[in-house]
């Protein structure tokens, strides 16, 4: 009888797991298609990983879209551990996908940061693509209706930011809009951390010039409007990270809303990442709740941030390592036309966690 209740109770647990999860970045698994798969019959789409049936649809009706998605796939996975690696949370667990641990599974402030990545990359990757001239769908963005200034002129290639977003958007977001996709309070969180990453994808259009003159005088300048890397608007997304509300899933009316949980006297900004659960400290390894740790990571023993190794190893201490490193040194250009280098050999003192 004892046995059979405890049975109950994790079958219990793990159905109100599945009911909180969402599929929306699962797609980040199209970093793993082969470089074999061609990709040029729409039959070729059901063999892509980590699509929902609606992702499925679009890759039909867009075949020559999804060599961009999964260029963008890739760009998420080495933004994001980039991004993160002197913290913490490293964003490893991002690798694992579609089968991702419970850091990325809720509603976490990870996964809020990940989700704003992910929509962000998809539009920024494929707003980029329409440039290169890689998408046959798309051009160059639209010249700016408004006077560029004296000496300035506007040509060359704008990135199409208003062709990604469109594209992007109704790739990433699809599985947020399926009726079985998870519970209404983690549909309505990524959506909108979603949105948060296409906002500070347009904050991010510039403009950027080239010079033209006698002699390199720059005299008249052509401009268009580009996009910053995506390693800039990650930074900026982590940011908002670091400062992310906390929310309730609270009626107001005959409707649910997602309001702060501490201060629900005003609606959650449109501008802010939102997550609905804690996260653990980072510092032991436990699947249960989505850590992976921080022993054997490298820490940093003469920084005061993130990857400090008092903060990195959680207070464990750490053991010094010595490495003996190899470099190109002593180069000399030679006319014409080569470098000749020497190697040197030096030492080079690590720091890792306990």
């Amino acid at each position: 009888m004892k046995l059979s209740l405890q049975f109950l109770l994790a079958a219990l647990l793990s159905f109100i797991l599945q009911m909180g999860i969402c599929y929306g970045i699962k797609w980040i698994a199209l970093s793993k298609t082969p470089a074999a798969l061609a990709l040029n019959q729409t039959q070729h789409c059901k063999q892509l990983e980590g699509l929902v049936v609606s992702q499925v649809q679009l890759c039909r009706s867009n075949l020559e879209l999804m060599q961009t998605i999964i260029q963008a796939a890739r760009e998420v996975i080495k933004t994001c551990r980039k991004t993160f690696s002197d913290m913490r949370w490293n964003c490893s667990s991002i690798d694992l996908a579609p089968n991702y641990l419970l850091d990325l599974e809720r509603g976490t402030r990870e996964s809020a940061f990940v989700y704003a990545l992910s929509a962000a990359a998809i539009s920024h990757t494929i707003a980029r693509a329409c440039t290169t001239g890689d998408l046959p769908g798309c051009s160059c963005g639209p010249i700016p209706g408004e006077t560029p200034g004296p000496g300035y002129r506007w040509g060359g290639c704008a990135d199409n930011l208003n062709y990604g977003l469109i594209m992007g958007s109704k790739f990433s977001d699809a599985p947020m809009k399926m009726k079985k996709s998870g519970s209404q309070a983690n549909k309505l969180m990524h959506l909108h951390n979603s949105e948060v990453g296409r906002q500070v994808l347009k904050a991010s259009l510039e403009m950027k010039c080239k010079c033209h003159g006698v002699s390199g005088s720059c005299s008249i300048k052509t401009c268009w409007k580009g996009l910053q890397e995506l390693r800039d608007i990650a930074l900026d997304l982590k940011n908002k990270y670091l400062s992310a509300t906390k929310v309730v899933h609270r009626p107001m009316g005959t409707r649910k809303y997602l309001v702060p949980k501490d201060i629900d006297i005003r609606p959650v900004k449109e501008t802010e990442l939102i997550y609905l659960q804690s996260s653990p400290d980072f510092c032991m390894k436990n699947e249960k709740v989505g850590s992976h740790g921080t022993q054997d990571r490298q820490c940093n023993k003469t920084s005061n941030g993130s990857d400090s190794c008092d903060l990195m190893c959680c207070g464990r201490g750490y053991n010094p390592y010595m490495d003996k490193v190899v470099e190109r040194c002593h180069c000399k250009y030679h006319w014409c036309c080569y470098v000749t280098c020497k190697k040197c050999e030096r030492t080079v003192e690590r720091y890792v966690c306990k």
